[in-house]
């Protein structure tokens, strides 16, 4: 009876994190295009790890006016109109990259690292609309703020417009956000 009510902790833990849900990437501005670089990590009793890192492209561009969304690793491939094709998992402090393809098995949902990863942030430099004009002062980190796996503010704002990242949580399902404006 105890290993059954052990198994079927981990089992509600594991289900519950997977990948913690849907992130969604709203450019609400019309002068400038989102380029930036997505995260996800443990922040939850794994030491930060593992941590995936968007790879290729090198950074994800969202046009200004535009949304993304990124249902997990795997779906996000077909379903996104901004994908991902390569994720960099990183499974400890000073391990080297591990390039995966968006299909591998671990990335997919209930896979090892789906199941113990959520979206924590972004790195993002915005440019001016449909050019390679980076604007200068428009640019940061945005996240949950879970220390010490991730110390970005979950506000960015400056002059040339804003970033928010917030998460919502209706009964199971999780949506994560992160809105310019």
């Amino acid at each position: 009876m105890k290993k059954f009510l052990l198994l079927f902790g981990i089992c509600s833990v594991s289900s519950a994190y997977a990948q913690g849900g849907m992130l969604i990437i709203q450019n609400f501005t019309t002068n400038y295009d989102f380029h930036g670089v997505l995260y996800a990590n443990n922040n939850t009793g794994g030491g930060c790890y593992p941590l995936v890192v968007s790879k290729v492209p090198d950074a994800i561009i969202i046009p200004a006016g535009t949304a993304a969304k990124y249902e997990n690793y795997k779906d996000q491939y077909a379903t996104s109109g901004f994908p991902v094709s390569i994720w960099n998992v990183y499974l400890g402090a000073g391990s080297a990259a591990s390039p995966r393809a968006w299909n591998h098995g671990s990335l997919a949902p209930g896979g090892v690292i789906s199941n113990n990863t959520k979206w924590s942030m972004a790195k993002f430099q915005m440019y001016h609309a449909g050019t390679s004009v980076p604007e200068t002062y428009f640019n940061g980190d945005v996240g949950e703020t879970a220390p010490p796996c991730n110390t970005a503010p979950n506000v960015v704002t400056t002059s040339w417009g804003n970033a928010s990242w917030f998460t919502i949580t209706s009964g199971t399902n999780v949506y994560t956000y992160l809105n310019i404006q």
